[in-house]
């Protein structure tokens, strides 16, 4: 089953991170209640993460049972060539940084567990480390739990995210936690048992939508939520990152999927659809052709103000990640989910 109008919204989310780590001194920074939103845009990773949860309960929910090889299989070649793209790109500029230490770690999806070592080489690969950690428990998950309707897991869920909520409140204003650039920050914000509640609710999610699937128009419902979501980020000093905005991010991931109204219509629209289908080559590698575009532009002794530098890099990010997921994405994942082991 395949929700047109839900995957617009994962190049939304893929932008707003873009913003979020492009220099502060763009305009955008200079306006008081946006530079808020935008400062706060790295919860788009957690949408992220919640979105997967709900998409993979989506896909798999008519198997009474989910092959693990042929799964495990699916997922590798989904995420992991451009993943690999990622570290490539990255080390056009940066190759002194790569160790291989460092390429063990990133290239095996441990970054995230280790922390002091969560950022290392293409940083964004990051989020990537904590999907491998959702990609290998999910058909365990649905073989033993989602698909026997097993009400545990709700029960489950819940605490976990309880729990989650509770410590990181209370970590990040402790003594133990030492600010940004820290092993104890990387530990907070990036360790994937933090986010394992994240994918969780997602599923819970997923588990919902497919039970109570009937459409009708929620466009007025959709914006209120979302515009409670741009409120949040901008006037409540609360920690975002680790699953807190499930509370905003599953109404709206429901409603939008569930929605025939005008912004199903618009966010249908094949070429926003497609968007959403290379967002995930927008987001591993904007950094790196962040990196190539500024020795370009270094090189051509261009002399842009950094507003100018931020419209050529977001047309040029656009274009490459189209040309990534077309011919290299696309390709590959279908040539690996073909390929047949004995």
């Amino acid at each position: 089953m395949k929700i047109s109008q839900i995957t617009f919204t994962r190049f939304l989310a893929a932008m707003a991170i873009v913003i979020s780590h492009f220099n502060k001194d763009l305009f955008l920074y200079k306006i008081d209640y946006i530079s808020k939103i935008f400062l706060n845009a790295n919860v788009g990773v957690s949408y992220f993460f919640i979105l997967s949860g709900f998409i993979m309960i989506v896909a798999y929910h008519k198997k009474d049972k989910i092959e693990y090889f042929e799964y495990y299989k699916n997922r590798f070649a989904r995420i992991y060539p451009l993943y690999v793209l990622g570290l490539l790109l990255y080390l056009v500029t940066r190759y002194s940084n790569f160790s291989i230490y460092k390429g063990f770690l990133y290239l095996f999806g441990l970054q995230s567990w280790i922390p002091g070592e969560a950022m290392i080489l293409n940083f964004p690969g990051w989020s990537i480390s904590v999907e491998f950690l959702f990609y290998l428990l999910f058909p365990l998950l649905y073989n033993y739990l989602y698909s026997k309707g097993n009400k545990s897991i709700w029960v489950i869920t819940v605490l976990i995210w309880i729990v989650t909520q509770v410590f990181c409140s209370l970590y990040s204003d402790s003594f133990y936690y030492k600010g940004p650039h820290t092993e104890s920050h990387e530990l907070l914000y990036y360790f994937p048992l933090m986010h394992i509640n994240e994918f969780l609710v997602g599923n819970l999610a997923g588990l919902y939508f497919m039970k109570n699937s009937g459409q009708k128009n929620y466009d007025v419902p959709v914006v209120i939520i979302f515009g409670l979501l741009l409120l949040s980020l901008i006037f409540l000093p609360l920690f975002y990152h680790n699953g807190l905005m499930a509370l905003l991010f599953i109404p709206i991931i429901i409603l939008i999927s569930r929605n025939n109204g005008a912004i199903t219509r618009i966010f249908s629209w094949k070429p926003l659809e497609y968007l959403g289908e290379a967002s995930y080559a927008v987001y591993i590698t904007h950094i790196p052709v962040l990196y190539i575009l500024r020795e370009v532009l270094k090189w051509g002794n261009y002399n842009f103000s950094i507003d100018i530098v931020f419209g050529i890099y977001i047309v040029v990010l656009i274009i490459t990640c189209i040309l990534f997921y077309q011919f290299i994405e696309k390709p590959l994942r279908d040539y690996l989910k073909r390929v047949k082991i004995k």
